[in-house]
């Protein structure tokens, strides 16, 4: 059984990683509109799953780590992190997958 402290640091961990998923989602959502003029649920599914997460390191953390920027300076920052840390890997994935 894991000591008190050891299970409060999971569960702000899944906390953030649950507000990170939601602004991750979001952000892709609009991506996709924009993108692809059009939804296009498997690519969103793509570019949120955890396998494509798993590429940057847990995918709970990935997600923590957006909603922690998120809390911390906001959803501009959050989507901005998205866009540099994320999406260029996902368009060389994607880009690959077309040929």
């Amino acid at each position: 059984m894991p000591s008190p402290q050891k299970a409060a640091e999971e569960e702000k961990l899944r906390e953030e990683a649950w507000l990170g998923d939601a602004v991750l989602e979001l952000y892709v959502r609009a991506w996709v509109l924009r993108r692809e003029g059009r939804m296009d649920a498997e690519m969103k599914r793509r570019f949120t799953c955890n396998g494509f997460l798993t590429c940057f390191g847990a995918p709970t953390k990935v997600e923590a780590r957006i909603g922690v920027i998120y809390r911390e300076e906001g959803l501009e920052a959050a989507f901005a992190w998205v866009e540099k840390e994320l999406e260029p890997l996902f368009l060389k994935q994607e880009a690959k997958r077309r040929r």
